[in-house]
Order: C-alpha cells, then structure tokens, then sequence
C-alpha cells in the first residue's frame, strides 16, 4: 500500500513538473491571441480615416488608423488589449471623435497587419515607435496627447506615461501586473517564480507625472476589481475612478453614455 501510494505522488509530482515547464514555455500563448484578418474599417461607420504604417526601432512595421477630427482639443494614442486587433476596437473612434479629439488606433507587432512577433519587449518598442510617429511626424505637442490603454494596454501605456511626458493617461479594466493577475488565475502553479513577463503597471505608475483617470468593473470576470483599486491609489493627483458595470470585454458598452460624460470632463478640464 505504501509503495503505491509512493508511485501515486511520484506521478502526480512529474505531472505537475510537466505542466508547469509547458506553462513556463508557452507562456507567450497564454498573454497574446492576435488576429491577423481585420474585420472592419472605421469607414465602414462613416469615420473618416488614413491607414498609416509606423517603423519600429528595430525594423517592425506597424499598421495604424490615424481619425483626425476639426478643431481636435487634443490627440488620444490607443493601446488595446491582448486579443483581436484594431478593428475589435473602432467604437472607441467612434466616441473619441465625439468628445473632439484625433485618435490614433494601431496594431503591436504581431497582430492585424503589422509586422512581428508580440513580446513584452516588443510592445514597448511598438509604444515608443507610435509615441515618435505622432510627437515627431505628426508634430503634436506631448502635453496634448492623451495615452489610454485598455486591459494589457493600460499596462503599456503606463510604461509610456513613466517614460515620457503625456498630457494624461487613462487606464480601462488593466491590471496591477502580469504576475499578480496570473497568481490569481491559476493559483495552482508557481507562477510568480516562473512568470516571463512583467506588465508592472503598478511600478510604472509610481514614475506617472500626468492626470491619471481609471476605470474598472467591480464585475470583471478577468482582471478583478482590487487591481483597478490598487492602481488608483498608487497614482498622482489629480485623478479620477469611473466604476463600470458588466464583466472585462462589455464594460464600455454597458457604459458608453458614462464613459463619455465622464472621461470627455477630464480629459476637457486637464488637458491644457
């Protein structure tokens, strides 16, 4: 009985040994789900747009939607989530050009039909090629472009924040990082020990210098509500917190009048 029960959990052991090396080196698997096909066009709502295509600091090409509006009170750069690509995202436009500002919408490496592979490192890149395009050929003052990241984006775009000097970052449904989240959701596997990537967008607030809005649902079925608590606690003033309702992927459209009422008052009153 003891030597079976000896065989039992020697089994269960190499099982586990198993899955956590295939979790160790399929871990890009389990962060990114990009989409190659584009499903739409901003002009398929009546958005007037222009495809443009960033280079990467390290021969990537990404490809982008630029929405310029009359009279724009400002420019919103646009980090989108882990899954899909920028035409998973054209609702976005669609309120953006209401509120009265330029949009810039563009895939990371990898996805619709930019060039690449996603990585952490990649998106940095990816962020400061987009940063670049606008500050430079585009010719906008920092102080005048808004940085919004959704989910895995927030956690980009609060790399960006550290780094450079936006006018304001928004931060939808993002977690605090990747590590943390990931202990959450598999709480079985050592993942702190073996995790590859970081997304720290806690650490990254920390060096945040602009206003900093947040928002989050206390029925996020992916990234639970303490992140985004914890994320508004951390960040300077002045900020705000917009609690949404619905779970990770339908906040914003259960939402939508919220979200424009509230986010297009600070976005109006801080971006000077």
């Amino acid at each position: 009985m003891l030597r079976m029960l000896l065989n039992l959990l020697i089994t269960l052991l190499v099982a586990y040994v198993v899955i956590v090396l295939l979790v160790y080196f399929g871990q890009s698997r389990l962060v990114y789900f990009p989409e190659k096909q584009l499903g739409n066009t901003p002009g398929a709502v009546g958005l007037d747009y222009s495809s443009v295509h960033i280079p990467t600091s390290d021969g990537e090409t990404l490809h982008g939607w630029w929405m310029p509006v009359p009279d724009a009170k400002g420019t919103v750069l646009f980090f989108h989530g882990n899954a899909g690509n920028i035409s998973h995202r054209i609702n976005y436009l669609t309120m953006f050009k209401r509120l009265g500002y330029d949009t810039l919408l563009f895939d990371y490496r990898g996805y619709g039909q930019s060039s690449g592979t996603p990585s952490e490192s990649g998106t940095y890149l990816d962020a400061e090629a987009a940063w670049h395009y606008l500050t430079t050929t585009k010719e906008i003052a920092p102080k005048r472009i808004v940085l919004f990241g959704e989910s895995l984006g927030g956690a980009v775009a609060a790399w960006l924040a550290a780094r450079e000097k936006p006018g304001l970052l928004v931060l939808a449904s993002t977690f605090t990082s990747a590590p943390e989240l990931a202990g959450e959701i598999y709480p079985f596997l050592p993942v702190r020990w073996i995790s590859r990537f970081a997304y720290n967008t806690l650490a990254s607030l920390q060096s945040v210098s602009c206003p900093v809005f947040i928002a989050h649902s206390p029925q996020d079925d992916i990234v639970p509500f303490h992140h985004g608590e914890r994320l508004f606690q951390t960040a300077p003033e002045p900020k705000q917190f917009l609690p949404l309702e619905g779970g990770h992927n339908t906040g914003f459209i259960f939402m939508q009048p919220a979200w424009k009422r509230t986010l297009g008052a600070f976005m109006d009153e801080h971006l000077r």
